[in-house]
This record gives structure tokens, C-alpha cells and sequence, in this order.
């Protein structure tokens, strides 16, 4: 359990004199996001006391702040603890409603909880692990560090009553959208896009810049009269800054306020959340946008009034364009009154009018660290369905590259968002590298990573950072028992335990979480065994379209373990064997009738 020392903190921990209570734990995670609870979940199942932090007072990050159209492509890309949070979302319905309800039908397997359902369950899966302690709205004041920066000692924090106490840790991780745990302990960091050459990137600029993704609420609304509450003006309010839209309206571009996916103002995602919930998001490429790039500058770095300015200025604006929309009698009366179907959900944030507690924080700082994901960790090697090798990966990721625009040309209604795109990729690997600090050697981060501007527009996404979170919780883990710095963490024995938790290293159609042979074909497969196997499927890397933006598994990943192998692939698979230094002589020979599944688990018990 967490260790509670009420006592001025001595030499081992270092804290402000007036600051009497300490408390101590294993492994410190600093943000509840699902990066950061999955990381407490893992430290906490592989035995360490964890002490899980946050700066608010609703644990979830945007997973329960709006974001319940959970951006994936594929089911089967889901994995790990994430994908274990969706079955217990869809469990949720089924209990609530019964299995063949409708609610259960649009929870779309568990992906799309409403913001309440998804706190109640990650709420859940925390109280149910007696090794972990959340304290809530506990802000990060300081961070106190070895002489030579290499440790981190201490953190000191203030709840918020404006007491202050001091956290002490073997290791810690900063989970938080912004990178501020990681910051205070001197780690270098990034924000802003790399020009073109620096990485070799077609998707960056030419030239350096301090741009960076825009930022917009994620709305949850209703069209349900028994559910909705009414837009208020919002603080500030003026009818004024919004006219300019009624041009942008009569261009004919935008048929529809609340649409999907284009030729509207707000996006409602499809499908929709159960209970006839929706939610709002920006709409891409589009004349009137929710993302506003450049009014977010003043935040990766910025101190809490800085960001509270930020997020007041988004507000304004987005549920201000919203009333403007709804109530103005210059807008045209058919949209008028379409708009005017929508309200928000009044079983939702509750605490906070109604409206979403956080700002979605797309890009803030970006570490730079042991490895830098980039453009080209994301793209197909020439003549094979798989991305670039990493055998040292510990989640995998498939979204692809996706910004919603860093910056504004013309005017706010009408104008063009740049530095946007949407690049398809098939499944991509992530290298243990892009969590760690380059000196720090008891620091993870999972959420702020090591990438480029591009690369991170690969990462961004919740379920890719809630698999970041869980490496990182069982590396903290391993760092402990092992006592070596998280940059020598075993990533054989990490990703062995990555593997038996159910969550992959390398994507696979046909061979699942849960699987009898899915531990032996996530470690022959991160090895390398299937990466060559197939071509470039043609037509694009995605499978067939589902609804929206939601696909078939993707072609040219399977496994096939029932395929024969054929002496081609056995004399190959010897090598990769001989390679990693197993016995060879005692895998089976490749006769005509030996499968590639029979190989494969004959080579993973050699292992074991």
C-alpha cells in the first residue's frame, strides 16, 4: 500500500520546510489520463504501490471530458488495457439495458461510452486495485532532482485547499497532455514543427516553425427534448465577432450546422454515443472551423492562468459561434431552427454547466528523447504490407498521420486552416525509446513522447497513449525490482509482459487478446518473423469501410498460422532463429506438413 509520513522530509527526500506532509510510493504517476491510469494499473498488477495523480478533479483526461468517439480505425487495433476498458463499457450497457438493446448496439463494442459511463468504469478499474492512491486536484508546484539531474527526488504539490505535500518515488511517470512533470525535471522538450530536412518529412513544413495543432472542445449534445438543456451566451459574448459567418453561410458550402462529415459547422460523430447522445468534434477542410489555430500558443508552456485564458477564449468562441447560431435572426431561418434541435446533455458534467471540464489538447510539449518517432516509422518498407521494424517496440498504433490544421490564412469565418493532413498508413510499431528521457533515469513519459510534430500526429490518439501508459506502468515496475535506470529496462522481459497482459507489440488480424497462441506470435512477430510476408495490398492500406471512419481488419496482417510452411519462409525463419540465439537444431523441419502455427509455438517454447 502507499506509505502516508507525516514528518519534514529527510535527505532521501528533499521538500520545502513548511511543507510537513510526505507521502511515498513505488511508482508516481502524474496525470489521470488514460495514459496514466493505465499506467498506474499495470505498476499497481505487477506489484508496486502507486500513487496516481491529478491536477482536476475528474480522473479520464478527455476520455471523460467529450472525447467518447474514440478515434481508431480497426477493433482489432485495440489491445491491452484499452481494449479491456471497452469490453467493461460494453458490460456496462448490457448490465444497465440488456444485450440486445440498443444502447448496447451504439456503445459500438464498447468504444463509444458516454462521458459518464466512461468515468463510472475507469473509476472502477482503480478501486479495484488495493495498491493504488488517487489524489485529486493536486497541482505539481516543483520537482526536486538529483545534483546532477540524472533522478527525480520529489515532487511538491498543492491541493485545492492550498495546502501543499511532497510525493516521493523510485520512479515516476508524466501522463499528462502537456508534459509538465517531465518539463519541471529538466528534460528537454520540444513544440513547434521540424522543417522538412531535419527528418525527411514530405508531411512537414520547409522551414522550421513554433506552430502547432489546434485546439476545440469535444461537445456532447442531444437532440432527446427530455435530456437537453439549453445554449446560454457564454461569458463575454458578443454578436459582433460571429456576423462575419452569415457570409461564409451563403457561399453554399455549409447546408447543415450539425452534420457528418462535412459541409456543416459542428461534426456530430456516427455513429452516435447510446442514449441519442452525440459527439462534437471540428469538421475537416471546412470554411467555419471549431479548431483555432494560434489562440493555443500560449498553453504547452504556460502557467494555470495562462491555460485558464486559453480554455476561457475557446469557450467563448465555440459555444459562442453555437448561440450566435441557434438564436441570431440574421442567420438563415432553416438553419436557425435546425440548430436549435441541439442542446446540451443534462446528465452530462454536471459539475461544469454542462460542458466539457477540459479543453482537447491536441499537441503541447513533445520530449525530446532516446529515439524520435517520425514521418518514416509510419510508412510501408518498399514491397511489404508492414511498416518499419521495431523489435524493441512495446504497443503498436493505427490511425495514422492526422492534423487538424497549426495555422489560419484569411479571415476566422471563411479562411483556410494550413499544416492540415490526413495520411493513411497500415499499422505502425513504437520503440520503447520515444518514452524515455535521454540523462533522467527513473522518469517515463507516455503521453508527451519523444516524436516530431508529424510523428506525433501518428501517437495522439486516446487508446495509442493508454498502451504507452501500460509499457510505461510495467517498465516502472521492472526498473524497481531490477534497480537499473528505465533507459535498461529489459524490453525482452517488458515486452514478454506486455504480451501476457494482452496487449500487443506488433498488429495481427487473425491472432487476438486472448488467443492461446497470441503471446507467441506478438514475440515472433515483433522479432520480425512476419514483417516481408506479404505485398502492399492495393487500393490503400485500410480494409473494407464499416460506418464513418471505421474499417475492416487491415489486409496483408494475418498470420496464417494454419498455412503450411514452405521452405522459403523456414529457411528464413531459421536465420531470424539463429539470429536471436536460439537452438536451432531443435526447431522442427519444414517437411510439407508442418504449419507455420506448429513452428512458431516449437520456437516460443525455447523461450520460456
Amino acid at each position: 500500500m502507499v506509505r502516508f509520513v507525516f514528518t519534514i522530509a529527510v535527505l532521501a527526500c528533499t521538500a520545502p520546510m513548511h511543507a510537513a506532509e510526505r507521502i511515498e510510493a513505488d511508482v508516481v504517476v502524474y496525470g489521470a489520463t488514460p495514459a496514466g491510469i493505465a499506467a498506474a494499473l499495470a505498476a499497481a498488477d505487477d506489484g508496486s504501490s502507486v500513487l496516481l495523480l491529478d491536477a482536476t478533479a475528474r480522473v479520464g483526461g478527455l476520455l471523460t471530458s467529450g472525447l467518447s468517439h474514440t478515434d481508431y480505425h480497426a477493433f482489432d487495433g485495440l489491445t491491452g488495457m484499452f481494449l479491456s476498458f471497452t469490453k467493461r463499457v460494453e458490460q456496462h450497457y448490457v448490465d444497465t439495458y440488456g444485450k440486445g438493446s440498443q444502447q448496447v448496439q451504439d456503445s459500438f463494442r464498447g468504444t463509444f461510452g458516454e462521458p459518464s459511463v466512461n468515468l463510472k468504469v475507469l473509476e472502477a478499474m482503480l478501486g479495484e486495485r488495493k495498491h493504488i492512491t488517487l489524489e485529486r486536484n493536486a497541482r505539481l508546484q516543483a520537482v526536486a532532482t538529483a545534483d546532477d539531474g540524472a533522478r527525480m527526488v520529489s515532487m511538491t504539490l498543492k491541493r485545492a485547499n492550498a495546502t501543499e505535500f511532497v510525493v516521493c518515488g523510485e520512479v515516476f511517470v508524466d501522463a499528462t497532455y502537456e508534459g509538465d512533470l517531465m518539463a519541471a525535471a529538466g528534460v528537454p522538450w520540444r513544440v513547434g514543427r521540424e522543417g522538412k530536412s531535419e527528418y525527411g518529412e514530405s508531411l512537414a513544413p520547409a522551414k522550421p516553425d513554433d506552430q502547432l495543432q489546434a485546439y476545440n472542445f469535444r461537445f456532447v449534445m442531444t437532440r432527446e427534448p427530455r435530456n437537453r438543456i439549453s445554449v446560454k451566451a457564454p461569458p463575454g459574448y458578443d454578436r459582433t465577432d460571429f456576423v462575419a459567418a452569415l457570409e461564409a453561410l451563403d457561399k453554399g458550402k455549409v447546408r447543415s450546422v450539425f452534420g457528418y462529415p462535412s459541409e456543416c459547422v459542428f461534426k456530430a460523430q456516427l455513429p452516435p454515443l447510446p442514449n441519442n447522445k452525440y459527439d462534437i468534434n471540428d469538421v475537416s477542410l471546412a470554411p467555419i472551423r471549431l479548431s483555432l489555430p494560434g489562440a493555443n500558443k500560449d498553453w504547452p508552456d504556460g502557467d494555470e492562468e495562462a491555460r485558464g485564458q486559453v480554455f476561457t477564449e475557446h469557450l467563448r468562441d465555440q459555444v459562442g459561434l453555437l448561440y450566435f447560431l441557434q438564436s441570431d435572426e440574421a442567420v438563415p431561418q432553416a438553419l436557425r431552427e435546425e440548430a436549435r434541435e441541439w442542446g446540451w446533455c443534462a446528465d452530462e458534467f454536471e459539475d461544469t454547466d454542462h460542458l466539457p471540464p477540459r479543453l482537447y489538447v491536441r499537441e503541447a510539449r513533445r520530449m525530446e528523447g532516446v529515439y524520435v518517432f517520425s514521418q518514416r516509422d509510419s510508412e510501408v518498407v518498399p514491397g511489404d504490407a508492414r511498416t518499419v521494424l521495431h523489435s524493441d517496440s512495446v504497443t503498436f498504433g493505427e490511425y495514422g498521420n492526422n492534423c487538424h490544421g497549426t495555422g489560419h490564412e484569411g479571415p476566422r469565418f471563411g479562411g483556410v486552416h494550413t499544416g492540415e493532413f490526413y495520411k493513411a498508413t497500415p499499422p505502425y510499431q513504437i520503440p520503447y525509446g520515444v518514452l524515455l528521457p535521454k540523462v533522467v533515469e527513473n522518469l517515463l513519459v507516455p503521453v508527451a513522447v519523444s516524436a516530431t510534430h508529424v510523428g506525433f500526429c501518428a501517437l495522439r490518439l486516446e487508446p495509442i497513449w493508454a498502451s504507452l501508459g501500460q509499457a510505461s506502468g510495467h517498465a516502472a515496475h521492472l526498473a524497481r525490482i531490477e534497480k537499473v535506470p528505465v533507459q535498461r529496462v529489459p524490453v525482452a522481459r517488458l515486452q514478454s509482459r506486455l504480451h501476457q497482459a494482452g496487449a500487443g507489440t506488433v498488429y495481427f488480424s487473425d491472432v487476438l487478446p486472448g488467443d492461446v497462441d497470441f503471446a507467441a506470435v506478438q514475440w515472433w512477430g515483433t522479432a520480425g518473423g512476419f514483417h516481408g510476408l506479404f505485398p502492399a495490398p492495393q487500393g490503400g492500406p485500410r480494409g473494407r469501410n464499416i460506418t464513418g471512419q471505421y474499417f475492416e481488419s487491415y489486409p496483408n496482417h494475418a498470420a496464417e498460422l494454419g498455412e503450411v510452411l514452405n521452405p522459403d519462409l523456414a529457411d528464413r525463419w531459421v536465420q531470424l532463429a539463429r539470429d536471436m540465439n536460439l537452438p536451432v537444431e531443435k526447431l522442427p523441419a519444414a517437411d510439407g506438413t508442418l504449419t507455420r502455427g506448429e513452428w512458431v509455438r516449437s520456437a516460443f517454447s525455447l523461450v520460456r
